[in-house]
């Protein structure tokens, strides 16, 4: 592939995305001539928290875990990133250091924007400027959610609205296929591999779930509904 080839690619690659789909086409070349192609391997760290912040990043496929890890080594994902989204946009902005750490889930590949650069470019689109803003706002509020969450839930009702999340996010389905390994799990559900999988026998037991390997059946949704709004 050539240079020129290249950079159109990554130019149609941002122009898809929602961030970047308003802005004119000399701003996605100026952005596509300076992004920065990476792939990582499944468990490869992009940075790690207190690394200096250089630019933002944005997911071409895979998954990549945004995660803090507690002095005795307990692990924390704060989120998890998906194809076309994007992260580590305040670094990128205030120059400032990664507040957590980032790794990839599986093999992935994404596209690295310098943050000088995609200063001036958000000097330049208003439009761009606010779409930061909404999107500060979605991570402040997944922030309080997830402080909610590990302030004032247990482990059971954690699990069971990350199973119906799950059935939601493809049309209510009754069975759901786990899409993260136990361990990554566990640390999404603020809570240790060990717990989580006693908290998955107790929901087969009590019949709410069936449990074949990664696959899970949802056998009493309307009880995992309560089960999840408990407080």
């Amino acid at each position: 592939m050539t240079v020129s080839e290249r950079i159109l690619e990554i130019k149609q690659f941002l122009q898809q995305t929602p961030i970047f789909q308003d802005l004119v086409e000399e701003q996605l070349s100026a952005l596509a001539n300076i992004a920065i192609p990476q792939t990582y391997k499944r468990g490869e760290t992009l940075f790690l928290e207190g690394d200096e912040g250089t630019g933002l990043f944005i997911i071409k496929s895979g998954r990549i875990k945004v995660f803090k890890v507690a002095t005795g080594g307990k692990e924390q994902i704060l989120h998890i990133f998906e194809t076309n989204e994007h992260f580590a946009e305040v670094p990128a902005l205030d120059g400032g250091h990664f507040p957590a750490s980032a790794a990839a889930i599986e093999a992935s590949e994404v596209m690295f924007i310098p943050g000088t650069a995609f200063l001036m470019v958000l000097q330049q689109n208003p439009l761009l400027a606010i779409s930061m803003l909404k999107t500060f706002a979605r991570h402040m509020r997944k922030l309080a959610h997830l402080v909610d969450t590990l302030s004032f839930t247990e482990v059971p009702e954690r699990l069971a609205n990350y199973l119906l999340n799950l059935s939601d996010k493809f049309g209510n389905i009754e069975v759901v296929e786990l899409n993260l390994p136990k361990g990554q799990l566990a640390a999404l559900l603020g809570t240790i591999p060990e717990t989580l999988s006693r908290t998955f026998y107790k929901l087969s037991q009590d019949g709410m779930i069936e449990i074949n390997g990664t696959t899970i059946r949802l056998c009493d949704r309307d009880r995992l509904i309560s089960l999840g709004q408990k407080k």
